[in-house]
């Protein structure tokens, strides 16, 4: 196609600039070109280089429709993610873009609220729109989500869990195992009465398996079960200082606290030392996530690393092999954890007193 006639702002004709345009002027082939747009990766950075400054120069803008018609692809893929209102969210994400922008594919976002139905809406308009894949946050879907991307049989990959029956692949940790390790380290240092801050567990069932992670370790290591021990609130720093004060006025005997998130262990480090409350002489504060706050603390929170980014991309490489027709060895991969001790956690006062005598 050479310069296309379309109408300007004033109404009057205008030239639009066309696939040959920018071959002449870059002095390639028009499908040397389509390749540079659809599949960087195959031309070489001098031949990309020349096409973008043609490109520059001309104003050309692809016409996806027409690639997308011939090709059966849009080299986009839709990703739904549960919140925009934290950095947890957006590490997972990054990794995750950087994998497909290395392939030339394009990322369309929806955030769902932690709604499912809000989720199926999204992935509905994502197929309308003929995406090539889809990434999900988490395993918990509507029954019509999981069939909907199964009976288009859409390369899918869901990520931060490990679902025994992923719609197609999923790469994550395992939130129980992590809940389970940090509950292990507080009662291998001593502390016994270990209470518990939680993210809301409806439709999430991460949070659903931390909680169960943590169950279970104060069941095998004898730790005080009382009820009051657990929580459920908001990712918010003052949330978390309200629950604190709940906590502490129910049961001024707790020892430690172990949050399910980075945000709401702050929360209650800062509630504390306006309480008078000293971290971790009096209360052990662990986090979970990993994020830089955590190191910035004073005292420095104790926290569950998780590799946020590699997994992100990890799922990417797994999605694009599968779009591309490529073997995807291993449908459920497990990227781990890592517990980092810092300073909010250490042996008990009371503990260390009986040691000293």
């Amino acid at each position: 196609m050479g310069m296309e006639n379309v109408s300007g702002s004033s109404g009057r004709r205008v030239k639009r600039a066309g696939i040959r345009d920018v071959a002449r002027l870059a002095g390639v082939a028009p499908m040397t070109v389509s390749r540079a747009l659809s599949f960087p990766h195959r031309v070489s950075i001098e031949t990309r280089e020349k096409i973008a400054a043609a490109i520059a120069a001309t104003g050309y803008i692809p016409n996806r429709v027409a690639s997308n018609l011939s090709s059966n692809q849009t080299m986009t893929i839709g990703a739904v993610i549960p919140t925009l209102r934290n950095s947890i969210a957006a590490d997972f994400t990054e990794g995750f873009s950087r994998a497909l922008k290395a392939r030339g594919y394009h990322l369309l976002l929806g955030n769902s609220d932690f709604i499912p139905e809000g989720e199926e809406t999204i992935v509905a308009e994502f197929l309308a729109r003929r995406v090539d894949g889809v990434y999900l946050t988490g395993a918990t879907h509507t029954a019509k989500t999981r069939k909907m991307l199964r009976d288009n049989a859409i390369p899918t990959v869901e990520i931060a869990s490990l679902p025994e029956d992923p719609i197609d692949m999923a790469v994550g940790f395992s939130n129980f195992d992590a809940a389970y390790e940090v509950t292990r380290m507080l009662a291998e240092q001593g502390y016994r009465r270990v209470a518990l801050f939680t993210t809301f567990t409806k439709d999430n069932e991460r949070q659903v398996e931390r909680q169960a992670g943590y169950r279970a370790a104060v069941r095998d290591f004898g730790l005080d079960t009382d009820p009051r021990f657990v929580a459920e609130l908001e990712m918010d720093l003052k949330a978390a200082g309200r629950q604190l004060r709940v906590l502490v006025g129910e049961r001024p005997d707790v020892d430690a606290l172990f949050c399910t998130g980075d945000f709401i262990a702050a929360g209650a480090l800062f509630e504390a030392q306006r309480l008078g409350i000293r971290v971790p002489d009096d209360l052990a504060i662990a986090g979970f996530e990993g994020l830089e706050i955590a190191e910035n603390l004073n005292p420095s929170l104790t926290t569950v690393r998780i590799p946020r980014f590699e997994i992100g991309s990890r799922a990417g490489t797994m999605l694009l092999d599968r779009i591309a027709g490529k073997d995807v060895e291993q449908r459920v991969v497990d990227m781990g954890f890592e517990i980092i001790k810092r300073g909010s956690t250490a042996t008990p006062a009371t503990l260390r007193r009986e040691t000293a005598s």
